[in-house]
């Protein structure tokens, strides 16, 4: 979306290096995934893999990767949090080298980035950190973006406002239709609430499996620029990893400096997750399951929701999130309104 709203989606396809870093009910393994997780990678330099369309996570682990590159014309280069921070600066300083690129994006959708890392709301600020400690390691001007002030769910985007620049875009419906057909099917919640908001999608969307109320604002699709040395500065925990050379080293800062760490939320999660029986999808049942959450959600004032959401809420595993969806867009499609699940005003099909 980013690539068609600031370079016309023309020229060279961009180099994507991203997390492999999935919800669990894509990939039940928690924490991120390294190259000696996946069959099929492809060297770009000494230590940047790319995932092709062919590469395979290696079981249990799972990724969107694979598909995203089968889908998408961009490359898609991993980041390998293993040797911590450094690490992460040393594929950035190869990357640039091999590359020479035009423009160095760092992109954060929902603006945790920003945080000082002492919020009551902020959940996951490991990956963000580490990036950013990586990013103002390099020698080259990278450009801070912040898409979707809150729209993960962590810092309203009221206290991100004096954090940021001036909006540089704004996300329309023509940005979206490049990745339609990936909105489909992959799980991200942020990326889904920030294009139904540049599809014009308003109202209140219940997220996650703590059920967080987003609202969705004309500030939703909205792309700010941010300084990357000012985020540093107010980011304590991306300042004390900067010179960390693995990720057990960071994800101890986190839990000392943040008094958590994310990835321990994933391990007792997934934990939990593992000790639940499954059991084939009873459409009927399910139904009526969907049923109360929507009135219940309802009175919250909730008028959007998340396919992730509603599969959590109703005790579903990742297994099933798409029999699920199928089901609901089946039975309901005037509630789809993509990529979102809209909650009917006075009970189901109703506007």
């Amino acid at each position: 979306m980013l690539d068609a709203a600031l370079y016309g989606g023309s020229g060279s396809p961009a180099v994507i290096l991203t997390y492999a870093w999935d919800r669990l009910l894509i990939d039940p393994v928690p924490g991120p995934r390294g190259p000696a997780n996946f069959t099929g990678l492809r060297p770009l330099t000494q230590s940047v893999r790319t995932v092709p369309a062919e590469a395979k996570p290696i079981a249990p682990a799972g990724s969107t990767l694979p598909r995203l590159a089968a889908e998408l014309p961009h490359t898609f280069a991993l980041i390998d949090p293993t040797h911590g921070a450094e690490g992460i600066t040393r594929q950035l300083e190869e990357l640039i080298g091999h590359l020479s690129p035009e423009s160095i994006d760092l992109l954060d959708v929902g603006g945790d980035i920003l945080a000082r890392g002492d919020e009551p709301t902020l959940r996951s600020p490991l990956a963000d950190a580490l990036t950013l400690a990586a990013c103002c390691q390099v020698n080259a001007p990278v450009r801070l973006l912040v898409a979707g002030p809150g729209l993960d769910g962590e810092i309203p985007a009221e206290d991100l406002r004096d954090r940021m620049g001036p909006v540089l875009l704004t996300f329309t419906a023509e940005h979206v239709d490049p990745v339609s057909s990936v909105l489909e099917w992959h799980p991200s919640e942020a990326t889904a609430m920030l294009a139904a908001t540049a599809r014009g999608v308003r109202g209140l969307c219940e997220v996650r499996d703590a059920g967080l109320p987003v609202p969705l604002t004309d500030e939703g699709p909205t792309v700010h620029e941010a300084d990357l040395d000012d985020a540093l500065n107010r980011n304590e925990l991306a300042r004390a990893i900067l010179a960390t050379e693995s990720l057990e080293e960071a994800e101890q800062y986190s839990r000392e400096i943040c008094g958590y760490s994310e990835i321990d939320y994933e391990r007792n999660k997934a934990s939990w997750l593992g000790s639940q029986p499954e059991y084939k999808l009873d459409p009927e049942g399910t139904l009526r399951q969907l049923g109360q959450f929507e009135a219940d959600a309802r009175s919250r004032g909730i008028t959007h929701t998340t396919f992730r959401r509603i599969t959590e809420a109703l005790g579903l595993n990742g297994k099933q999130r798409q029999d699920l969806r199928a089901l609901l867009l089946s039975s309901r499609p005037e509630q789809y309104q993509a990529p979102l699940w809209r909650i009917p005003v006075e009970g189901p099909g109703l506007n």
